[in-house]
């Protein structure tokens, strides 16, 4: 079987190839899901978070012994007028 001559490319013809591979190749984007309601915190629910502070101030709630965390919270919460 002998081999028929291919005609030149065109611009149009890359264009609309390119056109094709495009549409092909692209999907459609997916809706983002909706916004999560804010929720407050119930009181006394505490949350895991990470507090860099001097280390003499940490020493200072640390020498109470242990309940240092919760004399933390309670210095924070005087300050916040709570």
């Amino acid at each position: 079987m002998a081999d028929l001559p291919r005609r030149p490319r065109t611009l149009n013809d890359a264009r609309s190839e390119a056109e094709a591979a495009f549409k092909r190749a692209t999907t459609k984007v997916a809706e983002a899901p909706p916004p999560k309601p804010v929720t407050i915190a119930a009181p006394g629910v505490r949350e895991q978070v990470t507090l860099r502070i001097d280390q003499d101030v940490l020493a200072y709630f640390q020498e109470g012994g242990p309940g240092w965390q919760d004399r933390i919270n309670t210095a924070l919460r005087k300050a916040a007028g709570k």
